[in-house]
């Protein structure tokens, strides 16, 4: 096996993408020397339709990559400028990274999913990178996945709820798949205009079949939204492990001290 073969393995890059070298710096750096296929070049960043070049940029870029042991790691290639008609003058699609970022998708997949998982000092020391650049990773990985897929597609059972966050009474409505049991929506605030944002959102013949929530004063009861489910559950329910990955389980808010029961 050779040995570009055996890196794209550990860096876990696309076969778009070819390794060329690495260079092993005296400061504990890996520095991956890469380039993409014939067939990846020359690519709008942004819509990734084939466009004709229009100079070299600024020469040579770094991205940030999964750490190789203790030793952080940087791919290094060309990043040539090409000329969208739609896009206008934008830097060339590289298949190893998003389009303005300057980390490797599997660096950024990873922040992502430690964000999730792990506490805010975890993650800093673990890969060595500042909380605001967590949140912009955090951003476009989110952006990928929904258009990848739209998380509101398809609802039949949906919870809506609140939380709050800071001191000063800060809140986020967030709306919960009762079937998959994953956050599909969230937004700053807790007033009807919030509510309707949602139901904007989901469109107008996506109406769920039911529907739970806890009415408060400032939100009022789902029934006044612009687009209601066909059913109401009797009793409000609350989530209880936002914003954890899957959560199957709710509690009801009426009744305080009752097991935790499965949704629906």
């Amino acid at each position: 096996m050779r040995n570009s073969t055996v890196w794209a393995g550990v860096f876990g890059v696309e076969r778009s993408t070819v390794i060329d070298r690495l260079d092993f710096d005296d400061d504990e750096v890996v520095v991956v020397h890469v380039r993409p296929r014939k067939g990846a070049k020359g690519r709008c960043g942004i819509c990734q339709q084939r466009c004709p070049g229009y100079d070299q940029g600024e020469g040579r870029r770094r991205w940030r990559a999964p750490d190789l042991g203790l030793s952080r790691t940087y791919f290094e290639a060309d990043a040539p400028r090409v000329s969208c008609p739609e896009h206008g003058v934008v830097v060339a699609s590289v298949p190893w990274a998003r389009h303005d970022a300057r980390h490797t998708v599997v660096f950024e997949d990873t922040v992502a999913w430690l964000a999730n998982r792990t506490s805010k000092s975890t993650l800093e020391l673990l890969l060595r990178i500042a909380w605001r650049t967590v949140g912009a990773i955090v951003a476009r990985v989110v952006a990928d996945g929904v258009a990848a897929r739209d998380p509101l597609e398809g609802l039949r059972r949906i919870g809506i709820d609140e939380i709050s966050y800071k001191k000063g009474h800060r809140y986020i409505t967030i709306v919960v798949d009762h079937d998959t049991g994953r956050l599909v929506w969230a937004a700053p605030g807790r007033d009807r205009k919030t509510l309707a944002s949602f139901f904007t959102a989901l469109g107008e013949a996506a109406a769920p079949q039911s529907l739970t929530s806890q009415p408060t004063p400032r939100s009022g009861s789902p029934r006044r939204s612009p687009r209601t489910a066909r059913t109401r559950c009797g009793a409000p329910m609350r989530s209880t492990s936002w914003p954890g990955p899957a959560t199957p389980w709710t509690r009801s808010a009426a009744t305080p001290g009752t097991p935790p029961a499965k949704a629906g």
